[in-house]
């Protein structure tokens, strides 16, 4: 079950008029410089400084992020998707989608909640989804047409379905790490026998080589 602060929870509960902002967070490495850097996106109609966790995030919003597909929370180990339609125009997202690597970045969804009259913030952002990023699409509108930039989302759900680590290789390893030698014996593992907490079994012995008959004697006389 997804917990709320109060003050949203309260606001909620009155079934009055509602204003809320969607605001996306991505931590994405950039790639000129190798460094983890973050960058924000949201509904808002401008930039906008909200805190978050207790740190302060800048959202970019005037545009930049356009529409997003309904999220469905459940409890369970289901990877849950989403996608993201955001302006390819916007200086902001061309930063982020081509200055950044940005497959496999995590991101957080956030809902920022609004007073319908006085339009300050309620509360902090409550967070509604945690992932990664799953891939960009980016297509170049034709003349008279829109182009557009969807960024899919997998939830965080999606660490539980990952292949085991026992099938990377030593040699996938020491490309990262040349002086991690862990899965050295990788290829050979169980192939050897091991004797674990017990006395290995005597091997059985060789068979008694066979008797060679005695000469048979002949009796005196013959």
């Amino acid at each position: 079950m997804r917990t709320l602060d109060t003050a949203v929870l309260a606001h909620l509960q009155q079934r009055g008029t509602q204003h809320a902002q969607l605001l996306a967070w991505v931590q994405a490495r950039n790639r000129e410089t190798d460094a983890i850097e973050t960058i924000g996106f949201w509904t808002g109609a401008d930039h906008e400084d909200f805190v978050v966790n207790g740190q302060t995030r800048t959202y970019y919003g005037a545009g930049t992020m356009l529409k997003v597909n309904p999220l469905i929370g459940e409890a369970g180990l289901k990877v849950r998707t989403s996608r993201l339609k955001l302006s390819h125009l916007a200086p902001e997202v061309q930063i982020a989608i081509r200055g950044y690597d940005a497959r496999n970045a995590p991101c957080e969804l956030h809902v920022a909640y609004f007073d319908p009259v006085s339009h300050a913030l309620i509360d902090s952002p409550q967070r509604v989804f945690k992932g990664v990023i799953a891939g960009v699409d980016i297509t170049r509108g034709e003349i008279g047409n829109e182009g557009s930039c969807e960024v899919g989302l997998l939830s965080s759900a999606r660490s539980m379905i990952r292949t085991l680590a026992l099938k990377k290789s030593d040699t996938a390893l020491r490309a990262r790490a040349p002086g991690d030698a862990f899965r050295q014996y990788t290829d050979i593992s169980g192939t050897v026998e091991a004797v674990w907490g017990e006395q290995r079994a005597a091997a059985p012995s060789a068979p008694a080589a066979a008797a060679a008959p005695s000469p048979s004697r002949e009796s005196p006389g013959k």
